[in-house]
């Protein structure tokens, strides 16, 4: 080992102390030719942001209304809305988004198919509109009163015990897991994909 000399002394070498540059993990620098100073990013901790959100958009993507997206208490989501005959086969298909309601689309949906002696439904198509509609049809509506209803409809119970096969259909449905949970962006994949499982089920049936 060399050992060094005890002589030797430190050379100025003119350099200035740093300086701090604001608060602790800020920059604390006003932005020029704004209407107040305001620092960037004032949080304490710079790897969080306290306005995170969507750039430009409110609430919902850009065309997810013609996808079928919807925004309701589970998120957003998909609402399929069918039909099935007495076997619990489908016969009619029809995609709005999840927030929409059973009633509307219920006669552009029923149109797709031909006019049946009896159609079953639970009370959200407790409808005078489409109870008169389906009978004008030539069908006969099977849908409980809603609790709230002054004058009720007459109500077939034992007709009604066999609303359970759409229950089934659907169940047969999120059987697949590509239906359960909507992996396709565009409606007419996801449209597909059920048209698909529809035609199994009615080859099994």
């Amino acid at each position: 080992m060399v050992r060094l000399s005890a002589g030797i002394r430190p050379i100025d070498d003119d350099l200035q102390s740093l300086r701090a540059l604001g608060r602790t993990r800020c920059l604390g620098t006003a932005v020029p030719r704004t209407r107040r100073a305001r620092p960037i990013n004032p949080h304490p901790d710079d790897r969080l942001d306290a306005h995170q959100g969507t750039p430009l958009g409110i609430g919902r993507k850009k065309g997810e209304h013609k996808q079928a997206i919807g925004r309701s208490r589970g998120g957003r989501n998909t609402k399929i809305h069918a039909i099935a005959d007495a076997k619990g086969r489908l016969l009619s298909i029809l995609l709005t988004g999840g927030q929409a309601h059973d009633c509307p689309p219920a006669q552009r949906l029923i149109r797709r198919t031909k006019a049946a002696r009896k159609l079953l439904g639970d009370r959200a198509y407790d409808s005078a509109e489409l109870r008169q509609w389906l009978s004008e049809r030539g069908t006969k509506p099977v849908v409980p009163n809603k609790s709230n209803r002054k004058q009720p409809f007459s109500f077939d119970r034992k007709s009604y015990k066999r609303r359970h096969l759409i229950e089934n259909a659907f169940c047969r449905l999120k059987d697949f897991r590509r239906i359960a949970t909507r992996y396709d962006r565009l409606a007419r994949n996801f449209l597909a994909s059920i048209c698909l499982v529809a035609a199994i089920v009615w080859w099994i049936l």
